[in-house]
């Protein structure tokens, strides 16, 4: 791909600038969270499903790779207040997504987040991305955070 092709494909958000630019403040969360349903909270572990829609889809039609990244931040953070941490679920550190198969619009998927450990100031949480229908793994991933510590003021 020569250059100047690549500068196009990633300023093509000229062509719906305007579109954008009416989005509201935080738009991204309820964009991915909206379809998610929480199925079961326990101690340290939240299990959520969703049944994958269109909005959600790279060019392959399949459930976007950054899609699966935001949905291990918003679900594994989940996962920390879960676990009895009384805090605010902090800033992440690192995120990890290992895509192991495709999941397409319309199927329903199930996403388990279990906090692994969260301590004084990180918290890690492992996310994996099942197909409901067989339970097969389509994508693991895995979120350090690190935890604000409280003021002793």
């Amino acid at each position: 791909m020569e250059l100047e092709s690549v500068k196009k494909f990633l300023e093509k958000g000229g062509e719906t600038a305007s579109m954008v630019k009416g989005f509201p403040p935080k738009f991204l969360e309820p964009l991915i969270m909206s379809s998610l349903r929480v199925d079961l909270i326990e101690p340290g572990r939240v299990i959520c499903s969703m049944i994958i829609p269109p909005r959600l889809l790279n060019s392959g039609n399949s459930l976007h790779g950054g899609a699966t990244a935001a949905l291990v931040d918003v679900v594994g953070s989940a996962a920390i207040p879960a676990s009895g941490y009384l805090g605010l679920t902090g800033v992440s550190v690192e995120i990890n997504v290992t895509y192991l198969d495709a999941a397409y619009a319309d199927e329903e998927i199930e996403i388990e987040a279990k906090a692994l450990r969260v301590g004084k100031t990180l918290a890690v949480i492992s996310v994996e991305f099942r197909k409901k229908k067989t339970g097969k793994v389509f994508a693991q991933g895995r979120h350090t955070k690190y935890l604000p510590v409280a003021s002793k003021l």
